[in-house]
């Protein structure tokens, strides 16, 4: 047992990647919640996983639902925060679609955990998570309106302005299916997106752009 200077003693030596003790329950929690499913998992299970007291957890989370509000939380701090940047921004409306969605597919991809399944959990019709709704809400709207510029730019067909979010939220699903997403998936959303939407430019460029934007290394087309 030691002290780390994060609340009450441990256990046992860390468990979990984190620089602190919330962020190793935070991943305990993920971990827990998309393979045993969040009902099926108590706050006992999650401070046995990180290996710490079960009162050391409630230093941190008051609630299991306080838990499951974080990693929520996680999913759409990032994308939020750029999508508010990119429609702040002139230029190509595709340009900036495409860096929203490869950067918000990505992140649901790559996270450690696949937390955008907890989006279809029914806990969530609840009050308590109405601050979610309203916030997953507000990036769909950040992404209708990047779209609805792209098919009006584009003369895209009508009504298709949703199709992005959506795409997008399919690599959660390709994921839990496959149990990974190759490096090309989230490029191929954001491509096939603004397809949907009309745009028939240049993707090489497009993907330069966005890779340029993200730090990300361009990847090529492929079809």
């Amino acid at each position: 047992m030691n002290r780390d200077g994060r609340g009450r003693p441990r256990l046992v030596q860390p468990r979990r990647p984190g620089a602190t003790a919330r962020e190793e329950i935070l991943d305990a929690a993920g971990e827990l919640f998309t393979t045993q499913g969040y009902a099926n998992t108590s706050t006992r299970a999650v401070a046995d996983a990180v290996g710490i007291r079960q009162a050391s957890l409630y230093h941190h989370f008051a609630t299991k639902d306080d838990i499951l509000d974080a990693l929520l939380a996680q999913t759409l701090d990032a994308p939020l925060r750029l999508a508010a940047e990119l429609l702040a921004e002139a230029g190509s409306p595709a340009q900036r679609l495409h860096i929203l969605i490869v950067f918000d597919a990505e992140q649901l991809c790559r996270g450690r955990w696949n937390l955008g399944v907890l989006y279809l959990l029914p806990e969530l019709r609840v009050p308590r998570f109405a601050e979610f709704r309203q916030r997953r809400e507000l990036l769909r709207g950040h992404y209708r309106s990047l779209a609805a510029a792209v098919t009006a730019e584009c003369d895209g067909p009508p009504h298709a302005d949703d199709l992005p979010f959506r795409l997008v939220e399919s690599v959660v699903n390709r994921r839990a299916d496959d149990g990974f997403c190759l490096p090309e998936a989230c490029w191929s959303v954001g491509d096939a997106a603004l397809r949907l939407l009309g745009y028939q430019g240049d993707f090489q460029a497009l993907r330069r752009g966005t890779a340029d934007r993200l730090q990300l290394a361009p990847v090529n087309v492929t079809s």
